[in-house]
């Protein structure tokens, strides 16, 4: 039996500028940058603003975080600390973020399961 329960969220979805051309001009390189930036950077400001990644795909994010403040404010940090972050690499090559932030209401599945003896 299936329920589902409402919240009110705030979703910050974001991706990266460029991404396919990024991976035609270099896969490898691409792809370990921007593992290298969720690594050392991301992960940490969005654990640092009580968000939550809910998932990722690609170049992809979708983060979940109770306050609207909080979601916009990581937002700020990200894109502060990418600047910093690729400032020295040339422009064609840098990546940057594409970040857009939802106020709403998520659905959530609560699956019960009934179990007859």
């Amino acid at each position: 039996m299936d329920q589902v329960e409402r919240k009110l969220a705030a979703i910050v979805s974001a991706d990266v500028v460029g991404w396919s051309r990024l991976m035609g001009a270099d896969e490898a390189g691409t792809h370990a940058a921007l593992k290298s930036h969720r690594e050392e950077m991301i992960n940490h400001e969005v654990e640092r603003a009580s968000g939550r990644v809910v998932s990722t795909a690609g170049d992809s994010l979708l983060i979940e975080f109770a306050s609207a403040v909080c979601a916009v404010e990581c937002a700020i940090a990200v894109q502060r600390l990418m600047v910093a972050r690729t400032s020295s690499e040339p422009e064609d090559e840098r990546i940057v973020f594409r970040i857009g932030i939802n106020l709403g209401e998520v659905m959530l599945m609560v699956t019960t399961y009934l179990v007859t003896v």
